[in-house]
């Protein structure tokens, strides 16, 4: 508990006495999965970064969900100065999700589980005016799931046979896209 007030301290502090800025994804904004953030300075040239994506579609034909939440805080070293120009992130984060794997498109099958992902973030920050910046980003790394697997189409139980949860973990592209980001401060 003790480290928890401590990072809320740190984080409160950090964002009173620096440059922060506020982000939304405009890309993941046209097909109704908002993704927010926050992102403050740390350092000469680092900044902290914590942003959240979600998808409320219960899903997209009827048929298949499509339900994902994910958390990412995110520490980006900017390579010229901070918020301008290009920048390397390093994240690890969890997720909550009701989706059909990609490997699964063509089935009756989903899953039910949560997750976390460890990975990296490319991205070049554009300066459009002083309050107002462009940060174009692609993303992504190693995600382990835990889920459980069942049908959508009414069929009783699970389709796999783990006793508490299946594993799943692969190598994936899970981030990107064109953050507004505006300064508060």
């Amino acid at each position: 508990m003790k480290k928890i007030i401590a990072l809320i301290f740190l984080l409160i502090v950090s964002t009173s006495f620096s440059q922060t800025y506020i982000k939304f994804n405009g890309v993941t904004a046209l097909v109704g999965v908002p993704n927010i953030g926050v992102e403050t300075s740390i350092g000469k040239k680092l900044t902290f970064s914590f942003d959240v994506m979600a998808s409320f579609w219960k899903s997209f034909d009827g048929h298949h969900p499509m339900q994902f939440y994910t958390f990412t805080p995110e520490v980006r070293y900017h390579f010229k100065e901070k918020y301008k120009g290009w920048y390397f992130g390093g994240h690890i984060g969890p997720d909550i999700y009701k989706i059909q794997k990609w490997n699964y498109w063509n089935t009756n099958k989903y899953e039910d589980g949560f997750g976390y992902r460890i990975g990296a973030t490319i991205g070049y920050n554009f300066k459009i005016t002083e309050k107002i910046n462009l940060d174009a980003f692609v993303g992504g790394g190693w995600h382990q799931g835990f889920y459980k697997g069942y049908y959508n189409d009414g069929t009783p139980g699970r389709y796999e046979k783990a006793e508490k949860y299946n594993k799943s973990g692969e190598w994936l592209p899970y981030r990107g896209g064109l953050m507004i980001t505006y300064k508060l401060n």
